[in-house]
């Protein structure tokens, strides 16, 4: 998370921020905290997952060790939580490393406030959004959807060699990240942008050669711009690709967008 980006009624907490949307890191004042060991940086992740939120054992053993933990799986979970404790108290990231991580009966608790993680951030921003596009201003939501993704550095935990729970909550921050791309283009569409998104819709596209969605917003941008045959290759591209690979047509808006496009030529 970048500092500038800090809102300034959110808690300042010593000026501590932890970012998970690209590389796991332990920012204060610009220099990156987080521990080097990979099981500590794994066990940092997971409780930066649920801030202020007790976090039980087995979900850190399970992230830890999966389905083959050592024989002295407690004792060496409680090594790795004090080795964390001795990070926090060294680089003063708080002023008790043992109140900052508790300990309670059944797991630990991260005591810090969900605004410290760039992932707040985003989901506000993500709010912010749907609120200005519930209302109709299409161009402010466009504004807002942008502003989320640009909290992004990264894959989710880039330096983390993720386990079973890790993987599952990186995979659902991804879903998030595609939904408010893809809600930013067709805001940007709605609002009148269409000509400058081909490019980046082109490249997406690239990326993602069976994403129905992307396509369809690239032929929408393209017919909106005067480039109907253009849009309408796309549409043969992607449909020759889904039959090859998939056996399957395209979906029904994709299919009406394509007959739209056809009325429209025969209209002129």
């Amino acid at each position: 998370m970048y500092p500038e980006q800090r809102r300034t009624d959110e808690p300042d907490r010593g000026g501590v921020h932890f970012t998970v949307l690209g590389p796991l890191e332990v920012l204060r004042d610009g220099v990156d905290y987080a521990p080097s060991t990979p099981k500590v940086l794994s066990l940092l992740a997971v409780l930066v997952m649920r801030p202020g939120k007790m976090v039980h054992i087995d979900t850190l053993i399970r992230e830890l060790w999966s389905d083959n933990p050592p024989r002295t799986v407690r004792t060496t979970l409680h090594t790795y939580v004090y080795h964390l404790r001795r990070c926090i108290d060294q680089n003063r990231l708080a002023a008790d490393g043992e109140a900052m991580l508790a300990t309670k009966q059944s797991g630990y608790t991260f005591h810090i406030n969900p605004s410290q993680v760039d992932i707040h951030r985003f989901t506000r921003l993500q709010q912010t959004g749907h609120e200005h596009q519930d209302a109709g201003d299409h161009a402010a939501a466009a504004d807002a959807y942008r502003a989320a993704l640009d909290v992004w550095s990264g894959a989710p935990f880039a330096n983390v060699l993720c386990g079973p729970v890790l993987s599952a909550y990186r995979t659902e921050l991804l879903e998030q990240r595609r939904s408010v791309l893809h809600l930013r283009i067709e805001a940007e569409i709605v609002s009148g942008r269409h000509r400058e998104l081909i490019g980046e819709l082109r490249s997406l596209a690239t990326g993602s050669p069976l994403d129905e969605a992307l396509h369809g917003q690239l032929m929408r941008a393209l017919g909106r711009s005067g480039r109907r045959s253009d849009a309408m290759a796309v549409y043969r591209t992607l449909r020759s690709r889904l039959a090859g690979e998939l056996g399957v047509e395209p979906c029904d808006d994709l299919q009406l967008l394509h007959r739209d496009l056809i009325s429209e030529g025969d209209h002129r």
